[in-house]
C-alpha cells in the first residue's frame, strides 16, 4: 500500500508588477510540491485572497501602491500571521527596508527577478526558500533598539591568537544575530559569520547589527585582516574563508561553484576554521533549511575544536542544527538566548565529549 502525496504548498504571490507577479508564478510551478494558488496586485487585494484561499505562504513585494509591503507584513503578523518571504528590488533603499521586514515577521528576503536572471535560476532559488518558510512558524518580531544594547556579559579575557568564532546560518538567521550578536562582549576572538544571504541584502545586515552591536561589524572584503573584537559576515554570491597569517587570521572571498545550493555556504567557512585555528575553532550553528554546517562542525570537531548548535524550540526552522546533532558532531545545544554564554564557556574550557549537552529550557 503506497502512501498518499503529501499535500502542494499553496503559496499567494503579492506584487504590483504583472510581470513579476508571472516569472514568479512560473518559477514556482516548475517545483511539484508547490502550487501557486492566487497572486494579487497589491495589498488589499492580497487580504481578500488570503481569506478566500488560505495560503500557506506568501512572497511579498515592499514597493507597491496603495499601502507598502513593510505596512502590511506588521498588520498581517499582528492579525493573520503567516510564512512571508520578501521578494525585493535590493537597491541600498531596498535593503534597508528588507532588514526591517525581516524585524517585523518575514522569514526570508530574496532579491526581485530582473532581466539577468533566468526563470530557472529564480526557480531554485524561490523554491529553496518558499519551503523553508513553509517550515517556520511565523513569529512577530521585537523591534530592534535604536541604541547600542550594552553586553549582557562581561568583557572575554585574552586567550590563544588563533581563537576564533565561526557561525552559521539560514533561514530565520537574521533575527537570530540580530539577537545573539549585541550580545558578544568586547574583548573577544575575531567572529565571522555566515548567512545565507542575496547580494546586497549582506551589507544592510551588517550595518544594522554594528549599529546594534558594542563591537564592530562589517560585510568582509577579500584579504582584509581580521582581528580581535571584530566581526565580519560573508557578502551575498562569495564563500567566506578563513587563513591565518603570520600572526593574524585574513579573509578570502571566493566565487566556487555553490555547496548545497547556496553561496555563501556555511561549510567553507568552518572548514576552514578547522584548517587554520585547530583546537582553538568555536563553531555556532543556528536555525535555517537544510543540512549545510553539519559537515563542518565535523571538521572542526576532529580537530579538537568546540561545536555548539541552536536548539530546536528556538530555531524557526531547525534543519541545519538537527543535521549536525544527528551527525553526531555537536558538543553542546543551546538555545539562542543562552549561546553568548555558551560561546564564552567554549573559550575558557575544554568542549565536553561524547553526548551532545543540552542547555536549552
Amino acid at each position: 500500500m503506497t502512501n498518499p502525496p503529501s499535500p502542494k504548498i499553496r503559496v499567494l504571490v503579492v506584487d504590483d508588477s504583472a510581470l513579476v507577479r508571472q516569472a514568479i508564478s512560473e518559477a514556482l510551478a516548475r517545483d511539484p510540491a508547490l502550487e501557486v494558488v492566487g497572486t494579487a496586485c497589491d495589498p488589499y487585494v492580497a487580504r481578500e485572497k488570503i481569506a478566500q484561499l488560505d495560503p500557506d505562504v506568501l512572497t511579498l513585494d515592499l514597493e507597491m501602491p496603495r499601502m507598502d509591503g513593510l505596512t502590511f507584513l506588521r498588520i498581517l503578523m499582528e492579525h493573520h500571521p503567516l510564512p512571508v518571504v520578501v521578494v525585493s528590488s535590493l537597491t541600498q533603499a531596498g535593503s534597508q527596508a528588507a532588514v526591517d521586514a525581516i524585524e517585523a515577521g518575514a522569514v526570508d528576503v530574496l532579491a526581485k527577478p530582473d532581466g539577468t536572471m533566468s526563470i530557472g535560476t529564480l526557480a531554485d532559488k524561490l523554491a529553496f526558500h518558499v519551503k523553508a518558510a513553509a517550515a517556520a512558524a511565523p513569529r512577530v518580531r521585537k523591534p530592534s533598539a535604536t541604541t547600542v544594547s550594552p553586553p549582557a556579559l562581561g568583557p572575554a579575557s585574552p586567550g590563544d591568537p588563533k581563537q576564533i568564532i565561526v557561525i552559521g546560518a539560514s533561514t530565520g538567521g537574521v533575527e537570530a544575530l540580530r539577537q545573539i550578536v549585541p550580545q558578544f562582549p568586547a574583548g573577544l576572538p575575531p567572529i565571522a559569520i555566515v548567512q545565507h544571504i542575496s547580494a546586497f541584502f549582506s551589507r544592510a545586515v551588517a550595518d544594522r547589527l554594528a549599529a546594534l552591536s558594542g563591537i564592530p561589524v562589517r560585510e568582509a572584503g577579500d584579504d582584509e585582516p581580521l582581528r580581535s573584537g571584530e566581526c565580519v559576515i560573508a557578502p551575498g554570491d562569495f564563500h567566506l574563508a578563513v587563513e591565518f597569517r603570520g600572526n593574524g587570521y585574513r579573509t578570502r572571498l571566493l566565487q566556487t561553484p555553490p555547496i548545497h545550493h547556496c553561496r555563501p555556504a556555511v561549510d567553507v567557512l568552518f572548514r576552514s576554521a578547522a584548517e587554520a585555528a585547530g583546537r582553538h575553532a568555536v563553531g555556532v550553528l543556528l536555525t535555517g533549511m537544510g543540512s549545510d554546517g553539519a559537515i563542518g562542525l565535523q571538521a572542526i570537531r576532529a580537530v579538537g575544536g568546540t561545536t555548539i548548535a541552536q536548539d530546536e524550540a528556538t530555531s524557526v526552522v531547525y534543519g541545519m542544527p538537527r543535521a549536525a546533532v544527528e551527525l553526531g558532531v555537536v558538543d553542546r545545544i543551546a538555545a539562542l538566548e543562552t549561546i553568548p554564554a555558551a560561546v564564552i564557556d567554549a573559550l575558557t574550557a575544554a568542549a565536553p565529549r561524547g553526548r551532545a549537552e543540552n542547555t536549552s529550557p
